[in-house]
């Protein structure tokens, strides 16, 4: 018989490798959409399809499995939802058809949601409400490494290889960690650092109703979830088609592409995490305003970096022009989660998560569609190497609007955390 540690950090390592992990086998297939495209024939919108099949099961089974988790024993879901997805993954490599290839990433998204709404709920049991925007950002971290692993790792592979084999390689760590979750990490205590502790908060479950109200009748908590699904879709979709860019418009490799593309997507993104989400931290308590305040800022100067930047006809000042857009494009990803997670019940954080899933989800497949589409259509006029630099370069120029949803929830920040606290 063994005892499973009760330490915040291993707790939080071993989820954000979770969550790393689930982000790779997620955008893989970013790095080999011109080999998949090559392979089946396919045009830009319809290899993006590869990210909607993962949003199909991914947004519906998530709410179930929330609701479920709500009560139950969060690490072992993770830990099963792990294993189903590196499964999925791995029948990735051996598919016939397209067709196979997106029941496959339909797989993919099954376990994500079997497995990652829990995540951000156990990280919030193992930290207090002033150490959680630092902790969320850590966690959130996993999106920008798992692009540097994905893209760099996922390139070589396919470039040295087959984009088969990126498939089968990238599900072997998800194995590791679903079986060091089962043995390691130990269930938290629900609500133990939140107003009234552990004892307070009883066995009842909010409902889902209650849950959808918390998330969409406070002011400030519906124009974070608005603004940061539109930043998202907006970044899903040029994330998903910047390999293809570098190939296009500057004759580069897989290997090479994938290489640029990993650390334009993993550096600033991973700075600006951790940056924004002690920016949150510091002025936060005494000014709540701050966790909208600093994504509104931050996706305000981001339109005119991705727009103009990727409109430069050199590679190195493109590269550097994209990464500052990078930087301050993520500056809403790990503040937002921790805003959120400070505003839900302790019962209603993982129901919470899949919920926010549901419209990122879409935002990743829908992100992905919009670019493919305008990329065809400009395209016919201007070429694929121009129609989708332009395409992109239009899509880049749209987080005004997500920055204007984030100033919108700066105005009732405040009051809002004011009137979640005094009913706990």
């Amino acid at each position: 018989m063994f005892t499973r540690s009760t330490s915040p950090w291993l707790a939080l390592v071993v989820m954000a490798g979770i969550t790393t992990i689930g982000f790779i086998d997620r955008i893989v297939v970013n790095v080999l959409v011109e080999p998949v495209k090559a392979e089946f024939g396919l045009s830009d919108s319809q290899v993006s399809l590869m990210a909607a099949a993962f949003t199909v099961l991914n947004i519906f089974a998530g709410i179930l499995i929330a609701r479920r988790a709500e009560s139950a024993t969060r690490t072992h879901l993770i830990a099963l939802g792990t294993v189903i997805w590196s499964a999925a993954t791995a029948l990735c490599a051996g598919v016939g058809s397209w067709f196979q290839l997106l029941a496959a990433r339909m797989g993919v998204g099954l376990g994500e949601a079997i497995g990652l709404p829990s995540v951000q709920s156990v990280v919030s049991d193992y930290f207090p409400p002033r150490r959680r925007g630092f902790a969320m950002s850590v966690l959130m971290i996993a999106p920008p490494l798992g692009a540097l692993i994905g893209y760099v790792g996922g390139g070589a592979i396919a470039h040295h290889f087959s984009w088969r084999y990126t498939f089968l390689i990238a599900a072997i760590p998800g194995f590791v960690l679903a079986l060091l979750v089962w043995l390691l990490i130990a269930e938290p205590q629900r609500g133990v650092h939140d107003k009234g502790g552990a004892e307070a908060l009883g066995d009842k479950v909010p409902s889902f109703r209650e849950v959808l109200a918390r998330l969409l009748a406070l002011p400030s908590a519906r124009n974070m979830i608005f603004g940061s699904t539109f930043a998202a879709m907006l970044g899903f979709g040029m994330n998903y088609f910047f390999t293809s860019l570098m190939i296009r418009r500057f004759g580069l490799g897989l290997a090479e592409a994938g290489m640029y593309s990993g650390l334009i997507a993993s550096a600033p993104a991973m700075l600006s995490v951790l940056v924004s989400g002690w920016l949150g931290d510091k002025f936060g308590e005494k000014t709540p305003t701050a966790y909208a305040l600093v994504p509104a800022v931050c996706l305000l100067f981001a339109a005119p970096a991705y727009y103009f930047g990727l409109r430069l006809e050199e590679l190195g000042l493109l590269l550097g022009a994209i990464s500052v857009a990078t930087f301050l494009g993520f500056g809403y990803l790990g503040i937002t989660y921790a805003a959120l997670q400070n505003l839900m019940h302790p019962r209603m954080r993982v129901t919470g998560y899949a919920v926010l899933q549901v419209f990122y989800g879409v935002a990743s497949a829908v992100g992905p569609l919009i670019v493919g589409t305008l990329s065809d259509t400009l395209s016919a006029e201007l070429g694929p190497d121009q129609g989708l630099t332009m395409a992109m370069a239009f899509t880049g120029a749209l987080y005004v609007i997500a920055s204007g949803l984030y100033f919108l929830a700066a105005r009732t920040s405040a009051r809002d955390l004011a009137r979640v606290n005094a009913a706990v």
